[in-house]
């Protein structure tokens, strides 16, 4: 049967204005102290409760044989700093190698081995790599760079310039460049380039970064998660509540804005993932004694979704999805959903609303803005059940 066509999407109903001051800068200093807003997903309604709840109350608010699933990517040191060779200084965002040039064995996300000359994936094929530059000026091929970080100097030189603003940097031989690199942090998380500068970076290494993260590739973390700890997850286990992985490297479209051609064609940016077998039975098994399938974020929600048939069922495999969740969208496998709190206008906004409809979103939004809710990667959560 032909699923009905989902209706068409106004972006600016989905728009709403953000004080500067609530985008959170930095992690709190115990992960799972993030505050956490309840809705109930059947109308959207706020849960109230009798205090204000955190992510460390979930042992309280999840029953024995619900399931949560978390997305075990791991975050690329992705950003280098440095000077162009002839003055002022440079940033580069990087995507990943660039294995349509040298031929390497293309990865998740197109990364191969993005940590080292001999890292997790075997040793380094290439020194090409897809990146986003900012300087002062305009980008052409020729440019070059020299980037500094803990490992040292390494030389580039723009040699391709793609589209959306894309180039391609040839290294020199030497450490990997992740190896120099920074956390890569959203822009609207601003670090200052002197003072403490150096022990927030340092920081960010860590914590913009689950602690289950096992998977190198993504160049953006899967922020609902960044608010778990194992000693979190050992209280779920002893509550009864299990835990399954999924793994999506998040990419740079995770930050563009949604385009007409987004909307036109109800299709993403592809991201790579893996569904285990594993995962799969455990999201059967969690349906089957009547327990909930919790998704740890967007991402995770995505991977599930992706890979779910009509009725419901999921099989295990690999690939690229560019599934794209907003209001209509069939929600097939997830029962509930932790998630942050979005950007305006943004695919993950749209996502949450898919669970729970626009205006219960927005209303939730506007209430936990009221109260002082911290918005974005580093912010507070929520619990949608």
């Amino acid at each position: 049967m032909t699923e009905p066509a989902e209706p068409a999407i106004d972006l600016d109903a989905y728009d709403f204005e953000l004080p500067e001051q609530a985008i959170a800068q930095r992690a709190l200093a115990e992960r799972d102290a993030a505050r956490l807003l309840r809705l109930d997903r059947k109308d959207g309604a706020r849960i109230a409760g009798d205090h204000d709840w955190r992510v460390r109350d979930l042992p309280e608010l999840l029953a024995p044989g619900d399931l949560l699933v978390v997305n075990t990517t791991r975050v690329l040191s992705a950003r280098l700093r440095g000077q162009r060779h002839s003055g002022g200084a440079a940033e580069a965002l990087l995507l990943g190698p660039d294995t349509a040039a040298d031929g390497a064995s293309e990865g998740a996300e197109g990364v191969a081995d993005p940590e080292g000359a001999v890292g997790e994936l075997g040793a380094e094929p290439a020194r090409r790599y897809r990146a986003l530059v900012k300087i002062s000026g305009h980008l052409r091929v020729g440019i070059g760079f020299v980037f500094e970080g803990a490992a040292g100097r390494l030389g580039a030189e723009i040699v391709a310039l793609g589209e959306r603003g894309e180039v391609v940097l040839a290294f020199e031989p030497g450490p990997s460049p992740y190896a120099l690199g920074e956390a890569p942090l959203p822009p609207y998380i601003r670090r200052p380039t002197r003072g403490p500068a150096a022990t927030l970076r340092a920081e960010d290494i860590e914590r913009y970064q689950t602690v289950y993260a096992s998977a190198p590739g993504a160049v953006a973390a899967p922020t609902a998660g960044l608010h778990l700890t194992e000693d979190l997850f050992a209280r779920l286990a002893e509550r009864g509540v299990s835990r399954a992985d999924v793994t999506l490297h998040v990419g740079i479209g995770t930050f563009r804005p949604l385009g007409e051609a987004d909307l036109r064609t109800g299709r993403l940016h592809r991201e790579h993932f893996v569904l285990p077998q594993a995962t799969v039975e455990a999201v059967a098994a969690a349906h089957s004694r009547g327990g909930r399938v919790i998704a740890v974020g967007t991402t995770t929600t995505r991977v599930l979704e992706s890979c779910a048939d009509a009725e419901g069922g999921l099989r295990a495999g690999s690939g690229e999805t560019d599934l794209f969740l907003r209001p209509g969208s069939p929600i097939r496998v997830v029962d509930g959903l932790l998630t942050n709190f979005h950007l305006p206008r943004s695919s993950l906004l749209l996502l949450v609303a898919a669970f729970i409809g626009r205006e219960p979103l927005l209303n939730a939004y506007h209430q936990a803005l009221a109260e002082g809710y911290r918005f974005y990667s580093y912010g507070d959560a929520m619990l949608i059940l």
